[in-house]
């Protein structure tokens, strides 16, 4: 009993620097995020009053904000199911241990190990509508007419998701790839004398027995994509108009460019509840999914 003790008080020592840490530095803003959003805070303003929920009622009436959070769920759902889509494909196919599918392996991998900001850049000259755009020079050279990947409000967003999309799928697939490896082999050879064909092995065995690889996906993925700023930013800065804004792009502008603090605050609010609903709803579905397989 005593040693119990002392292995739980060292196992409590051990976790309280991180804990301090993560109170001080999440806890205690969100907490003071809240209720500043609660007041007319501002760069401009010295004197800070409690005016309710006043700023939510204005963010909630400015089209701007409101399109941003638009933005922010249809990019946030489009690349999670994009991106883990393509990266069980490959997982599949490249599931093999030979020098070819460990080079291609490493290929697909190497975008995630850039910057998002360098590849922000590199995919904002590849797009470019100006004379000398990788692309748009490709599609001409095919008797193409260009497109204004960057500069159209009606596939800007999607050109950003593209970049993304090519800078994530091998990260996903290598944790996906990884997942394989632990799946027993004997269930195949199994399955294979049954009758079972390539599309039914990978329904029945494979798919079910990527639950742990999928679940950790789909949350990174689907938190990732709503807190997108920095491939926006280099890429389209919010525009044309607003029609790449996001949550984050939006919240930098109002708190630090504009100086609405308080405003600012409140969209942080919404964001976090936002945040927080969608992985409460996808983690119902993942619970269920593995009560399904385990059942």
């Amino acid at each position: 009993m005593i040693m119990d003790k002392r292995k739980n008080r060292t196992y409590f020592l051990m976790i309280l620097p991180a804990f301090i840490g993560f109170i001080i530095l999440f806890i205690v803003p969100a907490i003071m995020s809240f209720g500043y959003s609660l007041t007319n805070w501002s760069v401009y303003n010295a004197d800070i009053d409690f005016i309710g929920f006043r700023n939510f009622q204005k963010l909630f009436q400015d089209a701007k904000t409101v399109a941003a959070i638009q933005h922010s769920v249809v990019y946030a759902i489009l690349i999670t199911i994009i991106q883990n889509v393509l990266s069980i494909i490959l997982a599949v196919l490249l599931n093999r241990n030979s020098k070819v599918t460990n080079f291609v392996k490493g290929i697909t991998f190497l975008p995630a190990v850039l910057s998002i900001m360098v590849v922000g850049y590199l995919f904002q000259y590849i797009m470019t509508s100006a004379d000398g755009g990788l692309l748009n020079s490709i599609i001409q050279f095919f008797g193409g007419q260009p497109v204004n990947w960057l500069g159209d409000s009606n596939i800007a967003l999607y050109s950003v998701l593209a970049t993304q999309v090519w800078q994530w799928t091998g990260y996903t697939m290598v944790i996906y790839v990884a997942n394989l490896k632990s799946i027993d082999s004997s269930l195949y050879e199994a399955a294979q004398i049954d009758g079972a064909n390539g599309i039914q092995r990978f329904f029945r065995i494979t798919l079910p027995l990527l639950y742990p690889a999928t679940s950790f996906n789909l949350l990174m993925s689907l938190i990732g994509g709503m807190k997108m700023f920095d491939a926006v930013f280099v890429m389209t800065k919010g525009g044309p108009g607003y029609a790449t804004e996001t949550i984050m792009t939006t919240l930098i502008r109002e708190g630090f460019n504009t100086g609405k603090t308080a405003y600012a605050c409140a969209f942080a609010v919404v964001f976090f509840v936002i945040v927080f609903v969608f992985s409460k709803v996808v983690t119902y579905f993942l619970d269920k999914w593995e009560g399904a397989i385990q059942a």
